[in-house]
């Protein structure tokens, strides 16, 4: 067994310090979502990946993926917002079996009114209060831990 290599002083503030502003920008963009324009941050980004996808259409597997959502939680989701109205299930016309996840008239009109107001509480709470330099930092140190966390799924 090896010996456990414990945070020093600094690397624990930093990952304390990292935690707390996830957890608690998180908490403070979904409330500020749900409020103004009564979506939840999952529905927003369903919605949003469904509005930037060619005629509003994509492929259950693929919408999963870009989401990082495991089946069942999508399939889920996905039925509540479809009895909203949001979303609508197509059949697949090159492949029987499947389905397309299309935006719905009402959805695109909910995220066109939700994003300039999610979009300006993201730049008052964070990217309006960074350097451009801290932004390059940030978007180098998300880079690297996400291909990290690549090759430790690829290893799995």
């Amino acid at each position: 067994m090896t010996q456990t290599r414990w945070l020093n002083d600094r690397e624990d503030r930093a990952w304390r310090s990292l935690m707390a502003m996830q957890d608690a920008l998180t908490e403070y963009l979904d409330r500020q979502l749900r409020t103004r324009s009564g979506l939840s941050t999952p529905d927003y980004q369903v919605l949003a990946h469904l509005s930037e996808a060619a005629d509003g259409r994509l492929r259950p597997f693929e919408l999963g993926r870009l989401l990082h959502w495991e089946k069942s939680r999508l399939s889920q989701h996905l039925s509540r917002m479809e009895k909203r109205g949001l979303v609508a299930r197509e059949r697949c016309l090159t492949d029987q079996r499947g389905a397309i996840i299309v935006i719905s008239p009402q959805g695109r009109a909910l995220i066109e009114a939700a994003a300039p107001l999610h979009v300006a509480e993201v730049r008052n709470t964070f990217i309006d209060h960074l350097t451009a330099e801290e932004l390059e930092t940030l978007t180098a140190i998300g880079d690297k831990i996400r291909k990290r966390l690549g090759e430790l799924d690829a290893d799995d």
